[in-house]
């Protein structure tokens, strides 16, 4: 029997039509990943991408990105051959202005013929996006002693194209400059461009240093103790150039593999990165075997003890590249993981039979790393017999949550007893869970990972999470976000990195798929006549002073959050609706690995140095001691 609709009709009205830019502006994230940090940063890899295919087809040698972090104009040029300004015979307009309001419009559609030998803007989408999502956009074009220029408001035309004639007798330039302010109604209030992170995460400029891939990955070690100089291999295959920069260290407990596809870093990896790993594993136990390091009888070693210690910079030239996404964070060709592997495996191979020693001393590592591993396993299985591993038994001092719904529950990891009462008795139990934690925990960066098996409170936060082993996935997570909450002080800045530490190299994937958190309280209670307010940071105390005289006021300031009473320390920092929470995530695995290693890592001068640096920048009235 037929049901009636009750809520209205659903026909051919209510299908939209999206044109121009709009898709872009109503769905953002499924073209630049998210409107957050990421984001923002993309809008600048989107058109620097654009000017390093220009220097990569051999059209321009000079890229320049300035940053103006207070009035959130970003600006690139080049001095490539600037974007046609001539009228496209399918739009009636400029070229210009169609590849910058005309979705997959673009010069790199057609191989060659364009001069785009291999590019890392392929989709005709890049430039149009940023100025879809940009309250104001500007280009300037210098091309046959011209320079054109036209001006756009969130992805419209604010002005015709513009063009003059340069004076007589100034040099001959040519080149493209895009100046845009990213649309603050579009990203998060809390998105803001990070001047470090925009060139180094994206790793353009280092790939343009004198020393090329040895640099990159001399780099990537600086805090570490190598056994060897860089291995650099280079080679074209079938028009695909593969070139690699490998270098173990002796002090390294993880791999550190960085890819490149025509320059566009693949954050998430692909076929060129898996090629690779499938070439080390089999090239370096043949050579195992060969040399007798490897007993006849004994297991193959796998690809994580091999790779154990190992920084890797990759880059493919790829013609005719595959990517999953926009985003351009993984590489999807498969004939691209063939070539790569036939490379790295001939090429590693010569390296080692040329260079016995550096073969003995990678085998040594990675056998023992085999050897940790086994004893981490025999550790593992000891404390399952324990049932510690199990999640049939969680800790008794967990404050569980009433809710199994992990999409909704949260769980915070307080320091101490006093903190954790607080925030039991704060804490609503229908979604929020509580773990106390005793004192601080093990420094998984200096331990094995069998000592780390073995700590009780690393065990109780394995279980009360439900992570399962070291390096899985997390399909068992019990808590959509895990917070840290500790004390604003140098304890509880020391027991929060710790805890990082830990998650960081336990379960990266609670990073990536931004699960973790860290909960800001207050510092500080101003009282002043019968009113009161929570204030997060000296500044923000300065400003509600106002001038005024301290004795005129009540000031609290709040060492720990065992010091809060639970009605104040829910209405501050747990309750959803008035917190603020940082979700941390991994814009660069690969500076997240070094800067592990740098703090949490048994070497002292690197660490030393960087205290030296960052602290002459504080006075000691800003030290909270």
């Amino acid at each position: 029997m037929p049901v009636e609709a009750t809520t209205g009709s659903y026909d051919a009205q209510q299908i939209q039509v999206l044109e121009g830019l709009d898709p872009v502006r109503k769905r953002p994230g499924m073209y630049i990943g998210s409107t957050g940090q990421r984001g923002l940063h993309h809008l600048v890899y989107e058109i620097l991408d654009n000017a390093i295919d220009e220097v990569q087809a051999g059209h321009a040698d000079t890229v320049q990105v300035e940053l103006d972090l207070d009035s959130r104009w970003v600006t690139v040029s080049d001095n490539g051959r600037g974007i046609p300004t001539d009228t496209h015979p399918a739009t009636g307009r400029s070229a210009l202005e169609t590849v910058l309001t005309v979705l997959h419009a673009g010069g790199k559609f057609g191989g060659d013929d364009s001069g785009y030998r291999v590019s890392g803007g392929l989709h005709g989408v890049g430039v149009s996006v940023v100025n879809a999502l940009s309250e104001h956009l500007e280009v300037t074009v210098w091309r046959s002693g011209r320079e054109y220029q036209q001006r756009f408001e969130r992805g419209r035309p604010a002005s015709e194209l513009e063009s003059r004639r340069l004076p007589r007798g100034a040099p001959l330039r040519t080149g493209t400059c895009v100046r845009f302010l990213y649309d603050a109604a579009v990203f998060a209030a809390t998105a803001a461009f990070d001047a470090e992170t925009a060139p180094e995460g994206e790793g353009w400029e280092v790939l343009a240093c004198p020393g090329g891939l040895r640099d990159y990955v001399t780099y990537l070690n600086r805090d570490r103790q190598p056994m060897h100089a860089p291995i650099f291999l280079s080679e074209e295959v079938d028009g695909v150039g593969v070139e690699a920069a490998l270098q173990w260290c002796s002090d390294g407990y993880s791999d550190n593999l960085v890819g490149f596809v025509n320059s566009v870093k693949t954050l998430d990896g692909g076929t060129h990165l898996d090629g690779l790993k499938a070439a080390l594993t089999r090239t370096l136990n043949a050579v195992g075997r060969k040399t007798k390091a490897l007993k006849e009888g004994d297991a193959n070693l796998v690809g994580d003890h091999i790779r154990e210690g190992l920084a890797t910079v990759l880059a493919v030239r790829v013609p005719n590249p595959e990517f999953e996404g926009q985003t351009k964070t993984r590489l999807g060709n498969p004939e691209v993981r063939k070539l790569v592997d036939g490379v790295i495996a001939s090429g590693v191979a010569d390296a080692l039979e040329a260079e016995p020693a550096i073969a003995s001393s990678v085998l040594g590592k990675a056998l023992q790393a085999a050897r940790a591993a086994e004893a981490a396993r025999k550790a593992r299985d000891l404390v399952r017999r324990k049932s510690v591993l199990t999640r049939s038994t969680l800790p008794g001092k967990l404050a569980d949550c009433t809710s199994t719904d992990r999409a909704d529950s949260e769980i915070f990891l307080v320091e101490g007893d006093s903190a954790g009462g607080s925030a039991k008795q704060a804490r609503d139990r229908r979604f929020q869970a509580v773990l106390p934690l005793r004192g601080k925990i093990l420094n998984v960066e200096r331990n094995t990972d069998a000592a780390m098996y073995k700590n009780e409170e690393i065990a109780a936060l394995i279980v009360a999470l439900g992570l399962g082993l070291k390096g899985d996935a997390v399909p068992a997570l019990r808590y959509g976000k895990v917070i840290l909450l500790t004390d604003a002080d140098v304890d509880g800045a020391h027991i929060r990195t710790l805890l990082l530490t830990f998650l960081f190299r336990y379960a990266r994937a609670l990073f990536e798929d931004g699960h973790v958190y860290v909960g800001v309280p207050p510092l500080y209670r101003l009282e002043v006549g019968r009113s009161s307010q929570y204030l997060y940071s000296e500044a923000e105390l300065q400003t509600a002073l106002g001038g005024r005289d301290h004795s005129s006021v009540n000031i609290q300031r709040f060492k720990g959050l065992g010091e809060m009473m639970p009605e104040q320390l829910w209405r501050t920092t747990l309750d959803p609706a008035a917190r603020t929470l940082r979700r941390l995530t991994i814009a660069d695995a690969a500076e997240a690995d070094a800067l592990f290693s740098l703090l949490m890592g048994d070497k002292v001068e690197p660490r030393r140095a960087l205290i030296q640096a960052h602290g002459a920048r504080l006075s000691l009235a800003q030290l909270d001691i």
